[in-house]
């Protein structure tokens, strides 16, 4: 979850999540290891250098007090931060550089379910 000392204007949340990333030819299924308002991480098998462009695809369940509901979020990055993970392939950092702003509310809708409600707080 979220961190005690996070000083980030917008929450991370340590979460797995379907992920799709197409980078110029290569396209890529994964899972976030943490998703925010503005970007997100997580791993991928080939080497993409900071900078390049990515169109991102995300799925994120929403529940209600009677449902829980998919809600594709796509937007345009760009990755910040490329670092290798000797398990896993590499380990990118995107920002989100070009998304809606109702995309952005489904993403901040769906991390607001996991933080404690300021009334219990």
């Amino acid at each position: 979850m979220r961190s005690a000392k996070e000083r980030r204007k917008h929450p991370r949340l340590l979460q797995k999540l379907p992920i799709k990333i197409a980078a110029g030819d290569y396209d890529f299924t994964t899972a976030t290891k943490n998703v925010s308002c503005v970007g997100t991480y997580c791993s991928i098998s080939k080497y993409i250098p900071p900078f390049t462009k990515v169109l991102v695809k995300l799925s994120l369940p929403i529940r209600t007090k009677s449902s829980s509901k998919a809600y594709a979020v796509e937007c345009k990055g760009v990755i910040v931060r490329t670092e290798d993970d000797t398990k896993s392939g590499f380990n990118i950092a995107i920002f989100f550089n070009d998304i809606k702003e109702s995309q952005r509310k489904i993403i901040s809708r769906y991390i607001n379910q996991f933080l404690p409600s300021k009334s219990s707080a």
